[in-house]
């Protein structure tokens, strides 16, 4: 079967029985509209792509067998669609395949040929594409990734979604490690997600499901991997029970969860996750293990083979088509990492000018009533979106992260209490910060084309702070300034430290940086603060 978890051989369905597995390689032939549902029911094949395709198959095989009886074919196709009712590739995969039957048994069965051709390239684009968002979220070292149940060809048919991704990351040589859950309670993590990645030479370890939180809390993760089930229009995420669980503690902890699916997986009919079936398992999976009593007689269970994770604690989900920008809440977990790793693209240009000496500078973009902001004592040439901190505005407090916020952070809520600003950049740029060494309490530019690039005409007064230890008091002092003038300009000096400016974007307040920064080099090279005005000009503020 090569890189194909399934074929049509002969008249048959031939798949590889995931039950077997990793003890045994078996195949399994499929031959009547019976058996491709029990073999869907009891995981013989599982996996939403797998089962979509499967599922195909399984209504070719009954217009074989009902050759001329529509409404046979279109009874067994309803049982098929049925047989695990909360991944949604399921029913796609009948719909399709049922579709054709008006012209014939073989016109079903080219269809699933068609979708079976289908899933290898798709699956493959998705996890190309993931895998560019993982190396932006996460750049320049080797990854290690957490990943729960097992989303590789055994799910798929080929290549794989989430593990597909590691497969392309192990490629480029990005991978140091894979941290594989278990996942309880049919091991699907340990049986079979560990069996492919030995099977593809990629480095893993496997580990309970309860520790995977603890892994995030001491480091050892820097982005969350899965695949779903089913993805509703407003992103919600039905996977293999203890995703939700996953999301919420990368979140705590300032990681990327990003999710892997084929466009098929997404059910813009369903409107919430609130409105998703959660199928719910037997009790023996639950109180025995390979047939042996685990729990007292007759205990009642609660099964669940899936769950919902809301859209707020996802970063991304990637489909084929790339990332789905749609799906994620503006001010939610997706919002930290994706703006994260802009912050800390930004950073890295500023580190590379010398703007952000060493440990020094920082950069925060605001998210309604928090501010996600670079962590304290970290080379800002070195930055990730991991090396972010989420903090309230309202007094700088810190709400999510595995960092402390930077010392300066109470610079940046001063600016986002007292202003409409969504994202401040304090750097500490040479010639603006020579200029403000002897300074008063402001100091004043006439002339310069560059004072239009901070929303002024001719003439610009930028106020100075006095700088010493005490930064929530020059937060307070710059707070109080800014509500006492409404129309102070979008940057100010710290004497003897640096500048900070802000703006409606992270763009456009590094813009404003480097306005006033080149001002100054003027200065420098002039001497003078006030020249002739110019008598036109074509510059802009940047936006």
């Amino acid at each position: 079967m090569g890189e194909s978890s399934i074929a049509w051989v002969d008249g048959a369905l031939v798949t590889l029985d995931q039950r077997a597995l990793p003890h045994e390689l078996r195949e399994l032939r499929i031959t009547t509209v019976d058996e491709v549902i029990d073999a869907i029911k009891t995981l013989a094949v599982r996996g939403a792509p797998a089962i979509g395709v499967s599922g195909a198959f399984g209504v070719a095989i009954a217009a074989f067998a009902y050759l001329g009886d529509a409404e046979k074919v279109e009874l067994e196709a309803a049982r098929i669609a049925a047989a695990r009712p909360t991944a949604v590739n399921l029913a796609w995969g009948v719909r399709r395949a049922l579709a054709k039957c008006p012209q014939g048994p073989q016109a079903v069965l080219d269809e699933a040929l068609a979708m079976l051709a289908e899933d290898g390239r798709v699956n493959r684009a998705a996890a190309t594409h993931a895998a560019d968002l993982v190396q932006r979220l996460c750049p320049d070292r080797p990854l290690r990734i957490l990943t729960h149940c097992n989303t590789g060809r055994l799910a798929t048919t080929a290549f794989g979604t989430a593990i597909g991704a590691l497969r392309v990351l192990a490629e480029r040589d990005a991978i140091e490690n894979v941290l594989v859950d278990e996942t309880r309670p049919l091991l699907q993590g340990a049986r079979l997600t560990a069996w492919e990645l030995a099977e593809a030479g990629i480095p893993h370890r496997l580990t309970i499901d309860s520790a995977a939180a603890w892994a995030m809390a001491t480091g050892q993760v820097d982005c969350v991997i899965v695949g779903a089930d089913r993805i509703t229009a407003d992103g919600s995420v039905a996977n293999k029970i203890g995703t939700y669980a996953l999301a919420v503690a990368a979140q705590r902890h300032g990681i990327p969860f990003v999710v892997v699916a084929p466009e098929s997986t997404r059910d813009l009919g369903t409107a919430t996750g609130a409105e998703i079936v959660v199928e719910e398992r037997a009790a023996a999976e639950i109180t025995h293990v390979a047939g042996i009593a685990t729990a007292p007689e007759d205990t009642e269970v609660f099964n669940p083979a899936f769950d919902v994770t809301p859209p707020d604690l996802v970063t991304a989900v990637v489909t084929e088509a790339g990332v789905v920008e749609d799906v994620r809440s503006p001010a939610g977990h997706g919002r930290l990492d994706v703006t994260g790793a802009h912050i800390a693209e930004i950073a890295r240009s500023l580190y590379l000018r010398g703007w952000m000496p060493g440990t020094a500078g920082n950069i925060s973009v605001r998210a309604e009533e928090t501010a996600i902001v670079t962590g304290s004592g970290l080379s800002k040439g070195e930055l990730t979106a991991g090396d972010m901190v989420t903090v309230k505005v309202s007094d700088s407090q810190p709400v999510s992260g595995t960092r402390c916020p930077s010392a300066e952070t109470a610079i940046h809520t001063a600016v986002y209490r007292a202003t409409g600003a969504d994202a401040v950049v304090h750097v500490h740029p040479p010639h603006a910060t020579a200029q403000s060494v002897a300074a008063g309490e402001s100091l004043r530019f006439t002339g310069y084309e560059l004072i239009k690039g901070l929303g002024t005409a001719e003439t610009i007064d930028i106020p100075v702070f006095s700088n010493h230890s005490d930064v929530p008091r020059i937060g307070a002092d710059i707070e109080r300034h800014l509500i006492e003038h409404p129309d102070a300009p979008p940057v100010l000096f710290i004497a003897g430290h640096g500048i900070t400016a802000w703006g409606a974007t992270l763009a456009q307040a590094r813009d404003r940086a480097e306005c006033l920064e080149a001002m100054c080099e003027l200065v420098t090279l002039t001497g003078r603060r006030e020249i002739a005005p110019s008598v036109s000009s074509s510059e802009e503020e940047p936006q």
